[in-house]
């Protein structure tokens, strides 16, 4: 599944399809509790979706980095981001397509920071799982914990309370209309329940 949206978007773009390399065996890889198959597959469709105003080959640029963006995943943030804009490049290199666009819509997952709307798009789009139902935010979070199942419970809950601190105080969370028209409230509302939760307040 990985590798057909991959041929499909280097296709658009002009480049040979059969260059995505290790892409489908480093998403199943077995410590990947929410950074997996399903979490790109996601990202993928949303970002789609939101760029439906966008042109044929800007929704084949932001596929790809949407497939790439997490495909070097050791829990080392910004490391991991630098890693995988590096495979892409090569990937990419590989297949005559020019990379930088893609590269950098990879790396500007470090900081979640966008200064133009394709960048937006894909950033908004990896997070839509903040805005998802309860009982789906409750999966992505039991996930997100059994990849830092290293970690002990008191340096979690003082890690994850910045994370969704520093998420909360975002306003808006989403940087596009579209984004913030179908998760903001929902995603305010599970980053609060979980910070009170960490919290021990009901």
């Amino acid at each position: 599944m990985l590798e057909a949206l991959w041929d499909k978007a280097v296709r658009v773009l002009g480049g040979r399809p059969g260059t995505a390399g290790d892409l489908s065996a480093r998403y199943a890889e077995p410590h990947r509790g929410y950074h997996n198959t399903d979490h790109v597959l996601a990202v993928v469709r949303d970002v789609v979706d939101l760029a439906a105003h966008r042109t044929e080959q800007e929704r084949a640029v932001l596929t790809l980095a949407a497939l790439a963006h997490d495909v070097v995943y050791d829990g080392a943030p910004g490391d991991d981001e630098r890693s995988s804009a590096k495979w892409v490049g090569e990937r990419l290199h590989e297949a005559g397509v020019d990379a930088r666009e893609v590269v950098a819509l990879v790396l500007a997952t470090i900081d979640h920071t966008a200064s133009d709307e394709l960048t937006a798009l894909l950033l908004d789009a990896d997070l839509a799982v903040l805005g998802a139902a309860p009982e789906d935010y409750e999966r992505y979070r039991l996930a997100v914990r059994a990849e830092y199942a290293h970690v002990s419970e008191e340096a979690w809950r003082v890690g994850r309370s910045a994370v969704l601190r520093g998420l909360v105080e975002r306003d808006p969370l989403y940087a596009t209309a579209r984004a913030r028209d179908r998760w903001e409230s929902r995603a305010k509302l599970n980053l609060a329940a979980e910070l009170a939760a960490l919290s021990g307040r009901p």
